[in-house]
């Protein structure tokens, strides 16, 4: 199989990759594929696919400068970013409706069947009936999952939030105000968490924009998880140091 024929293979299989192209150097145009895993097809700067697990782990193309000044562009393939949102409550069809304009797929787990229905959340790619054990374990989330836990019931909550930590999830946020977040990381402490695991909860989750409503919620949390994603502070782009579209390295 060709370079890509295996790259247009790659959303079908559930793989991953990243496409090192030279953009300016002495190998101009040449390509490689680097897929999870370490498996490399074709032929790029040294440099540059060594940087291919962190590249494909965050999941965003960049720009590398290698110290010869040789430039690659390296492109992420794959299936798309996951929203896993645990609890079926009006915020959650916010929360999906608004990453499927991303073109993220969108997940919905709930215990509580009159909840987890497509009338109710009619975004969602999927729907688990489960409880978070059993739904977790069905997702499976990955380092290109983000999670969002927003039942408001402890006894769905907790369980959830146990699961999110021992899972690969680059981001896992929980909703609820500064006093239930106490509450819950006190309990959780209890339950056998270790604090530092815990500092990987965003809670309350969200940026601070003023959010009032559902849609207003839902935007908040998603441009948390972004930020989070780009390894971003989500502040304002008039005072940002870092340049703003495409990193280079």
């Amino acid at each position: 199989m060709t370079l890509f024929e295996r790259l247009s293979a790659l959303a079908a299989s559930g793989d991953r990759g990243v496409l090192f192209t030279v953009v300016e150097g002495d190998a101009a145009g040449s390509n490689a594929l680097v897929l999870e895993g370490g498996e490399t097809l074709g032929s790029a700067p040294e440099d540059a696919i060594g940087q291919a697990d962190e590249i494909i782990r965050r999941g965003r193309n960049r720009l590398l400068v290698l110290d010869d000044g040789t430039k690659v562009f390296a492109e992420v393939y794959g299936p798309p970013p996951r929203l896993f949102v645990y609890g079926a409550v009006d915020t959650a069809e916010a929360l999906c409706r608004a990453a499927k304009h991303l073109g993220w797929k969108a997940i919905v787990g709930d215990a509580r069947a009159k909840f987890a229905t497509k009338e109710r959340i009619p975004s969602a790619d999927e729907i688990i009936v489960e409880w978070p054990d059993e739904a977790f374990a069905h997702v499976a989330p990955d380092h290109q999952t983000a999670i969002v836990v927003l039942t408001h019931d402890d006894k769905f909550d907790e369980p959830a939030l146990i699961c999110a930590l021992a899972s690969e999830a680059f981001y896992i946020g929980a909703l609820g105000s500064r006093r239930n977040q106490e509450r819950r990381r006190e309990r959780l402490l209890e339950a056998g968490v270790e604090e530092a695991a815990l500092e990987r909860i965003m809670g309350p989750c969200g940026l601070d924009i003023g959010a009032d409503t559902q849609e207003e919620t839902a935007l908040s949390i998603l441009g948390e998880i972004l930020a989070v994603r780009g390894q971003r502070e989500g502040g304002f782009l008039k005072h940002a140091k870092k340049r703003i579209h495409v990193e280079v390295e």
